[in-house]
């Protein structure tokens, strides 16, 4: 490895005892604690500079570098051809594009080129001239940034032994740096929500602004400009009073507080229970509060106090406070009503006012209540009900004709039958009885009551009457009946004399 080149101050000081003080290179080095090689090789450098002591008058430390360490340009390298740096910034943006990749072809093209050392050195060099990095500066409350760090901890069963590993998610205060951590199942949505109000419970406040990754239970679109909140997400944080701020894609630093604070806990959390065994996530979060305690207490070099103690003076005072409940999980899902006027949440139907069929609402499930949404405003609640594949129906949802029909039932139709006729209710009875579903004869004897409106109710029944006859089952067959005035022979038969009576003769009655 290279030795790190003195500041310019001390190579003045090299020439100035040696050439003012008159010292040896031995005795140089022995009072500034660097090697005989270094001294002999910058006074070397002096020379052949045509330097000595003292220095010329107005020699800046940037024109005495260029005399002691010329450019490249006045050496025999000043021939050899420098990639474009912008085109290499633009390819290594494409996947599966590598440095070796892109030096590789540079020196294809350019056989004397420079080497891949001088070729990596040169580009970050670069890259950091045109891509200079922005100091952040955070007021005291106003942001907290939010992550999961990339290793995990396992936790094992303790029948079957087998081990699930847990996520481990970080936030740090901007100002104070004040670190909080906790173990979780996974990245999704409800771990998620449940990490972030555990974190404003342990915080006793909300900060204005929370700071993200563009992770997927966050961020719906990670847009650059204008990313798209998780609906959820976006709900949870107005339920606190603070708002997300959606790091932009592949841009690190935009939350390098948490990116430090992640790696601090992989070292000081992870590492440290890296040979405990936990069973349960409960333990092992208690393990986990109890070091994070540690680490807000430690004193930070650089600062004079503890993460806690910053905090406590700067972040705390400034958090908003918290509401009087924590916020309730709950899953946003948008829907397209159907021409049955329900919509389908997990495998079940939950009715909508019928008005609605074809629009867009959203559905908002939490705990056991299903609620929906139509512009903001919401249109129906309904108790979440347990079972697949079935409906929920509220009687309001339904058209008047649909409301009517839902009401009707075999006995409901037979009794209405009755109100008619002892020969409409028999014919009811009847169409119900043979079908293979009650339901499917309800059609059918709702035609036949509709025919009473046309024909009145004594022409109807001497109709169902001819129908139990000659066995009709439909509406078809009674309509016929009363359009052709076959109706009027059933209500014209009256016999012309008295029947006969005898033992041996049954009569009518015997029938009934």
């Amino acid at each position: 490895m290279p030795t790190q080149r003195l500041s310019m101050r001390r190579i003045r000081d090299v020439l100035r005892l040696r050439h003012q003080q008159g010292l040896t290179e031995r005795v140089i080095a022995r009072t500034l604690g660097v090697s005989n090689g270094v001294v002999h090789g910058y006074l070397r450098r002096a020379r052949l500079a045509g330097l000595s002591w003292p220095l010329p008058e107005g020699l800046d430390d940037e024109a005495l570098e260029l005399l002691l360490f010329p450019t490249p340009s006045s050496t025999q390298t000043d021939q050899r051809p420098v990639p474009d740096w912008a085109h290499v910034e633009k390819e290594l943006r494409r996947r599966g594009v590598t440095r070796v990749l892109l030096w590789e072809e540079y020196r294809a093209a350019h056989p004397d080129g420079f080497g891949y050392t001088w070729f990596c050195t040169t580009y970050e060099a670069w890259k950091g001239r045109v891509r200079p990095t922005m100091r952040q500066t955070h007021r005291g409350g106003e942001k907290v940034f939010v992550d999961f760090a990339g290793d995990t901890i396992d936790i094992f069963d303790p029948l079957t032994g087998e081990a699930h590993a847990m996520k481990l998610f970080v936030a740090a205060m901007g100002a104070s740096n004040y670190t909080y951590a906790e173990a979780c199942p996974s990245e999704t949505l409800p771990d998620w929500i449940s990490v972030h109000a555990n974190l404003f419970a342990f915080l006793g406040g909300v900060p204005k602004f929370v700071t993200c990754d563009n992770l997927k239970a966050a961020v719906t679109n990670p847009d650059r400009y204008d990313p798209g909140l998780n609906r959820t997400y976006a709900e949870m944080a107005a339920h606190y009073g603070t708002a997300i701020l959606a790091a932009r894609p592949r841009r690190p630093k935009d939350k390098a507080k948490v990116e430090v604070a992640v790696q601090i806990a992989q070292r000081w959390i992870l590492a440290r229970l890296r040979n405990h065994r936990f069973f349960a996530l409960a333990e092992l979060n208690r393990a986990i509060r109890s070091l994070v305690v540690e680490l807000n207490a430690r004193q930070m070099r650089g600062f004079g106090s503890s993460r806690a103690e910053l905090f406590a003076e700067i972040d705390r005072p400034r958090l908003g406070a918290l509401p009087d409940a924590p916020y309730v999980f709950a899953r946003w899902k948008r829907c397209r009503v159907a021409p049955d006027y329900h919509v389908e949440v997990d495998g079940h139907w939950y009715s909508v006012p019928y008005r609605l069929i074809k629009d867009l609402v959203d559905v908002r499930l939490a705990g056991a209540t299903v609620e929906i949404f139509h512009k903001g405003q919401r249109v129906a609640s309904h108790a979440r009900a347990p079972n697949r594949r079935g409906h929920t129906t509220i009687a309001d949802h339904m058209p008047s004709a649909h409301r009517r029909h839902g009401q009707w039932t075999p006995r409901g139709l037979i009794a209405a039958g009755e109100r008619i006729g002892p020969s409409v209710a028999a014919f009811f009875e009847a169409v119900i009885t043979e079908r293979p579903h009650p339901e499917q004869g309800f059609r059918t004897c709702l035609g036949i009551l509709s025919l009473a409106r046309s024909y009145g109710d004594t022409r109807v029944e001497a109709a169902c009457r001819r129908g139990i006859l000659i066995k009709a089952r439909s509406v078809a067959s009674i309509r016929s009946i009363l359009k052709n005035g076959l109706d009027r022979a059933v209500l014209d038969e009256t016999p012309d004399h008295e029947p006969l009576r005898h033992g041996n003769i049954r009569g009518q009655g015997y029938f009934h």
